[in-house]
């Protein structure tokens, strides 16, 4: 059975698990990599959970985390979805349109009228995730990545 989770920030430790267990099964799925997270102690990880108005959403499978995602704030009605992932013993399992669609609830509630995302080209698990949740790729760029040559592209699902 899989319940997603809240996040608080007594929930670093857990949060940490996930991140680092994400950031070292795909890294070719996010921009940061895991020697960026692992240099900040205790402090680091709780300031990601202290976000002023940020959701932050673990999927537990029989209690072992097995997921993650992130809904974060920004200016003028866009809300962020971020730090997606699955891991590979619990995909195919409705596990990432689950946080997809908490992370969307979260935007609506909070007054979103926006919910925006990057993803890396490539990575076409995620991109089918997605546009199979209703976003669009916008024809933006986002940040460029560390090869100096690509960039995210960003794609949004408008909430109104």
């Amino acid at each position: 059975m899989v319940t997603l989770r809240v996040l608080t920030t007594q929930d670093w430790p857990l949060w940490r698990e996930v991140r680092r267990a994400s950031l070292a099964e795909a890294p070719h799925a996010f921009k940061s990599r895991l020697e960026d997270w692992d240099r900040g102690g205790e402090e680091q990880w709780r300031a990601r959970l202290e976000t002023p108005g940020a959701r932050h959403l673990v999927a537990l499978l029989e209690g072992r985390a097995v997921g993650m995602a992130s809904g974060l704030p920004a200016d003028g009605g866009v809300r962020e979805l971020r730090s997606v992932w699955v891991g590979p013993q619990a995909r195919g399992h409705g596990i990432g349109d689950r946080l997809t669609a908490a992370v969307e609830a979260w935007a609506r509630q909070s007054g979103g009228t926006v919910l925006r995302l990057t993803v890396i080209p490539g990575n076409d698990h995620a991109i089918a995730l997605y546009r199979r949740n209703g976003f669009a790729d916008t024809g933006e760029f986002g940040d460029l990545l560390p090869d100096g040559v690509t960039r995210e592209h960003v794609m949004e699902k408008a909430l109104r």
